[in-house]
């Protein structure tokens, strides 16, 4: 018998966190006064966790990368005009068959910035170029801070623009803190990267908090009775297809505006992802409390979708054979690999 190849699925060990996150809002939703407690705590963890990333990011690293220009401007073109653009089309063709809110996250998918880590990890994974992949998912994470609250804003709210109140909240809760941040980090960038651990369970539990208020709202609010096991597969469905979607696109601008083979890889997978961790906590500022949940939902799906779709990948682009160039002598060697 021919040995079969073993896949193996990269599911995330946090989704199982935030599904029980939402298991638990479901079936013990925060109701009197503990729902005031619950919201007093989500004011606090995205107001700290915005300014987390104002005191992590680092602008040097942004500096540094901007020099390979046209790759950058060619990511953030595919994170805030090519995937909005598919987004919206997909949203307004979801209407038909989805629940009115349902369908407003997938556009509020598309309007996101990239991640960090992920995007670094698969471009490493393929033999990319991981500084420019550093640079490109930094400044889109700075640039998110402002551009994804008011594109969410002002095509999800109906209204056409901000009101004061909306303002006010994204100005406390990201944009100060933020700025409070990146401020203060020159004395705390030392302390934050020798205790990595203790950040990313600061970040990680506050994204839990938001998840758990998000669906216990919904709970409260009755609105699970609108969603289906169906509606469910049409999200993640719809999911692929944005993903794919950008996938090809940047994949085939890259290589018809002549970029290499590493730096084709950091625009693919920088100009893909969408940022779980910045998602949560933006939506949670933007939407009504019981209605986030519903939002929240195809984000989370698209969240193990594109680790999935990008871990395939990331071994297929790195698999291929090693470039090689020829020394003073005319001897064959491994061209040099991008360094951090």
């Amino acid at each position: 018998m021919p040995a079969f190849p073993r896949i193996r699925i990269p599911i995330d060990r946090y989704l199982m966190l935030l599904l029980g996150a939402v298991a638990l809002g479901l079936a013990l939703p925060a109701r009197g006064p503990a729902h005031g407690v619950v919201e007093d705590l989500v004011y606090v963890a995205v107001a700290a966790l915005f300014f987390l990333y104002g005191a992590r990011l680092s602008p040097g690293a942004v500096w540094s990368g901007l020099a390979n220009w046209r790759l950058q401007l060619l990511v953030l073109a595919s994170t805030f005009v090519l995937f909005p653009v598919v987004g919206l089309g997909v949203g307004h063709l979801a209407k038909s068959f989805l629940p009115g809110d349902l369908a407003l996250g997938l556009i509020f998918v598309a309007l996101l910035p990239s991640t960090v880590q992920s995007s670094i990890a698969f471009t490493s994974i393929a033999r990319g170029n991981v500084p420019a992949a550093l640079c490109s998912a930094s400044i889109s994470n700075m640039l998110g801070v402002v551009i994804t609250p008011l594109l969410a804003s002002v095509i999800l709210t109906g209204q056409g623009g901000l009101t004061l109140h909306g303002i006010a909240d994204i100005g406390l809760q990201i944009i100060l803190p933020f700025a409070v941040g990146q401020a203060v980090r020159p004395f705390t960038a030392t302390w934050l990267l020798r205790h990595p651990a203790l950040t990313q369970a600061f970040d990680r539990g506050s994204i839990l908090v938001i998840v758990y208020a998000a669906f216990s709202a919904g709970a409260v609010a009755g609105v699970w009775s609108r969603v289906s096991a169906a509606d469910l597969g049409v999200i993640l469905a719809l999911d692929l297809v944005m993903l794919g979607a950008v996938l090809v696109a940047t994949t085939l601008i890259s290589r018809r505006l002549g970029f290499s083979k590493e730096d084709e890889i950091a625009i693919v997978f920088c100009g893909s992802k969408k940022s779980l961790a910045s998602g949560m906590p933006i939506a949670a500022i933007i939407f009504p409390g019981h209605v986030v949940a519903l939002i929240v939902l195809p984000l989370m799906l698209f969240h193990q979708a594109q680790l999935f779709a990008c871990a395939i990948l990331a071994r297929r682009y790195g698999a291929r054979p090693e470039a090689t160039t020829r020394d003073n002598g005319g001897a064959l060697k491994p061209a040099a690999a991008h360094a951090v």
